[in-house]
């Protein structure tokens, strides 16, 4: 005899068949190899943007340069978009996949603290010592003397 469907709202069913754990899982290395390929993008473009502004800013400007808020940016959202397909996956009972995205997530969201610490340790460097010749006078550079 074979047993009723239990169609109630708190009956406990297999959460995904097989071939949605096989979409799921084609959907999430997709979905991977997409966020590689941005990453790479990404590290590219702004690996370029940092080197052509090291040395034009540092002739323009007299003082410690400003600070560069696009790289972080760039990076936190890149970081906000991995989790939030994470996010995406878990919702869809993909338990593994969104896991490891948001896994991932986590390791740019580190990544985009690191990039944080550079611009801000860029934008505000270690005041001069003192000259130990002159009294309470400020050393120049090497490049400035």
């Amino acid at each position: 005899m074979p047993r009723p469907s239990d169609d109630r709202p708190g009956s406990r069913q297999p959460a995904l068949a097989q071939g949605d754990a096989i979409a799921g899982g084609c959907m999430s290395l997709t979905l991977l190899l997409v966020e590689a390929v941005a990453g790479f993008v990404l590290a590219l473009t702004l690996g370029l943007r940092g080197w052509g502004r090291s040395a034009a800013d540092s002739k323009q400007h007299t003082g410690p340069p400003p600070m560069d808020w696009v790289p972080t940016l760039w990076v936190g959202a890149f970081a906000l978009a991995i989790a939030l397909a994470g996010v995406l996956f878990l919702r869809g009972g993909h338990l593994y996949a969104g896991s490891l995205h948001l896994l991932l997530g986590v390791i740019v969201l580190v990544f985009t603290l690191n990039v944080w610490h550079d611009e801000y340790a860029f934008s505000h460097p270690d005041p001069l010592p003192p000259c130990p010749t002159r009294a309470g006078v400020l050393c120049a550079p090497a490049d400035q003397r």
